[in-house]
């Protein structure tokens, strides 16, 4: 049978958008400009988890890092992680290159490059906590929880995987430099 012998892990929302918070996605469905690309390159995929959908459900708020940034949602994202860490070190047991692992800028959970931050809790109970929380809303410099936590992983096992980002803003502005990297392969 017929193998490259590549792969790349994507965040869950690049390949099912219905995961995202209510209002963000860009695309339906499937980023399928992205999953062309991919597949006409030959790289098998891997979807990673969204440790979101999974302990928030649909119906969930937005959230910012702050309010992921606690014991519990690590502990949690590094169960999810741990089936996917085995997988990748099997396949690089066995001769298979990890191409990169692509993240969504702007996730509080899966941010590579910058993540939602802001001063975000508590009830919201009139007009002036709401106009005073949007106002602390912010992009700042660093990775998302979830992202952050599979960096760990990866370092532990002692497994260096480059990552890219999608800009949950402005999902198609990101397509031409991920193109370029993966294309380098």
């Amino acid at each position: 049978m017929k193998r490259k012998k590549k792969i790349i892990l994507v965040c869950h929302c690049i390949l099912n958008s219905n995961s995202k918070v209510e209002g963000l996605s860009q695309y339906e469905g499937v980023f399928k400009e992205f999953l062309n690309i991919i597949a006409d390159k030959g790289i098998g995929i891997i979807q990673l988890p969204c440790p979101e959908m999974i302990m928030y459900g649909i119906k969930r708020w937005g959230q910012v890092k702050e309010q992921y940034d606690n014991l519990f949602y690590r502990q949690q994202c590094r169960r999810l992680l741990e089936p996917i860490i085995q997988q990748v070190k099997n396949y690089i047991d066995f001769g298979y290159e990890i191409v990169g692992i692509v993240g969504i800028d702007g996730s509080p959970s899966c941010g590579v490059n910058f993540t939602c931050s802001g001063n975000y809790g508590g009830e919201i109970i009139d007009s002036s906590q709401v106009a005073e929380i949007l106002e602390s809303l912010k992009l700042v410099n660093g990775s998302g929880v979830f992202i952050e936590e599979l960096k760990k992983y990866l370092k532990e096992v002692d497994l260096e995987i480059p990552f890219y980002s999608i800009n949950e803003n402005d999902v198609y502005s990101s397509l031409d430099d991920i193109i370029q990297k993966i294309w380098a392969t």
